[in-house]
């Protein structure tokens, strides 16, 4: 990936580098290079507020990581579909559930021009993996292109993925957004969601605020922490596999937790549900 100082030449078409994307904000909040100044801006700017701001990523990866090899290993799902894929990284989707289950199909979308560019030849590793540009916040666009319904077989179940992701959607329709991904899989399907989260706490709603105004008023433009109440709502007609709606770092951490989590750490929330 060109650094933002390159030639214009180098930058991949349809790319404004006057405006973050949220694919190279988060690669940005990784430690990744796949972004440029417009990005780092939005980065520092939440640091300003909360100087481990990129805690915020690592506690959605590390989710991300353990939910996928949870549906892949002990409730067996081979389909998943992976909405906002970004920027590739270490322990992509298809890579955790492959290697537990190497027929499982992903389907990645996305529709971020650096993701089209950069992404696809790196996500599309196997014929098990494909990339599709579109709306994830858009599900009837999702749902009614061919590539979609042609790899994937809507009458099995196949696992929902939005992590890090509906946080960046800022209307009041997330759950009807989520209804119609959930009304389009069989009972048996699985849901996951990871969240920026407002904590209804004194001393960490304060966080959540000042995070989520850096974000609203960055060059991104979004960034939503959302209540467990709001949170809950995107989980329609499911069931949550245990235990539940939970900070991230809390859901089946791999180990003992040996130090206390931060502030940041404590307004990012995730969770797994099933269609009955």
């Amino acid at each position: 990936m060109p650094d933002a100082k390159q030639a214009p030449s180098s930058i991949p078409v349809g790319v404004d580098t006057s405006r973050a994307s949220i694919a190279r904000v988060y690669d940005a909040f990784l430690g990744g290079k796949d972004n440029f100044e417009v990005d780092r801006e939005v980065l520092r700017g939440v640091q300003a507020a909360a100087p481990q701001a990129q805690d915020l990523a690592w506690s959605n990866r590390n989710f991300l990581i353990r939910a996928c090899r949870f549906l892949a290993g002990q409730a067996g799902i081979t389909q998943y579909l992976d909405c906002g894929s970004g920027l590739p990284t270490a322990e992509n989707t298809h890579q955790v559930v492959q290697r537990i289950q190497p027929e499982a199909r992903v389907l990645y979308i996305d529709n971020d021009p650096v993701v089209l560019a950069h992404g696809r030849a790196l996500l599309e590793e196997n014929e098990n993996t494909l990339f599709v540009s579109a709306d994830i916040f858009d599900p009837d666009e999702v749902l009614s292109k061919p590539e979609v319904r042609d790899f994937l077989d809507f009458s099995q179940p196949i696992a929902v993925v939005q992590a890090g992701t509906l946080h960046h959607y800022i209307g009041t329709e997330g759950a009807q957004i989520m209804q119609k991904y959930v009304d389009a899989v069989v009972p048996g399907s699985y849901t996951v969601i990871s969240h920026f989260y407002n904590p209804e706490t004194p001393e960490h709603s304060e966080v959540a605020r000042k995070m989520e105004e850096k974000f609203i008023h960055s060059p991104m433009g979004s960034g939503r922490f959302r209540t467990r109440k709001e949170l809950m709502e995107f989980f329609p007609d499911q069931e949550l596999v245990a235990p539940g709606l939970v900070l991230c770092d809390d859901w089946w951490p791999d180990g003992p937790r040996l130090k206390p989590l931060n502030q940041v750490e404590e307004c990012i929330v995730g969770g797994v549900g099933r269609k009955g």
